[in-house]
């Protein structure tokens, strides 16, 4: 049995009131929708808020949970929606979307298949790590939920469309203007701190 059919089967005794199954849900879960949220809000507090308020819309909703696509990907519609609402909310400035399309545009030759091509290889340096996070912060919300999941998360593209209700090409173009604009903060970081030749370009 996948987790997959391990999720459903207890999805399935929760809709008919098992509270333990629910709570195994919880369980096998809570990990990843905590950091989702500490990932998009960069706050263990609302982090915390974000997974309490997941699950509670998720058990208020569980009957009409149809099973058309997987209980986790629910799951992650539900707290990115809340994570959304509360980055909109958020003071500090945040880069235009204007920006990131110039940035798409002058860099467009610049291929970024994936994150093995730039500084997260250097993540445990925790002064990058700093600097990454805040590149991130500095993401309008909608660029920043679709780096998150896809990115970050590992979640494939068809499912990230699926859990914000956009289109694949959307969900291609915001993580590829995102991770252009992270890079070019990133290269004045290591500018600034003089560290040469740890991007490639």
């Amino acid at each position: 049995m996948t987790n997959t059919d391990g999720e459903a089967v207890l999805v399935e005794r929760a809709k008919n009131g098992d509270m333990k199954a629910f709570e195994d849900l919880i369980k096998i879960t809570s990990g990843r929708i905590y950091n989702l949220g500490l990932r998009m809000l960069h706050n263990k507090e609302d982090a915390a808020d974000i997974m309490q308020e997941t699950y509670i819309a998720a058990y208020e909703n569980l009957p009409k949970f149809k099973g058309t696509s997987s209980f986790s990907t629910w799951l992650y519609r539900i707290a990115t929606n809340f994570a959304l609402m509360k980055m909109r909310k958020e003071k500090g400035r945040k880069v235009s979307e204007e920006r990131l399309k110039d940035i798409s545009k002058n860099l467009y030759n610049t291929a970024i298949n994936d994150w093995t091509d730039s500084p997260v290889d250097h993540l445990k340096k925790q002064e990058l790590k700093t600097a990454l996070d805040k590149a991130i912060e500095s993401l309008p919300p909608k660029y920043r939920s679709v780096f998150v999941l896809h990115d970050i998360e590992g979640l494939p593209i068809a499912e990230v469309a699926d859990i914000l209700s956009i289109s694949k090409a959307a969900v291609k173009t915001r993580s590829h203007r995102s991770r252009l604009y992270l890079r070019e903060k990133l290269s004045e970081y290591f500018k600034e701190s003089g560290v040469k030749n740890l991007i490639r370009t």
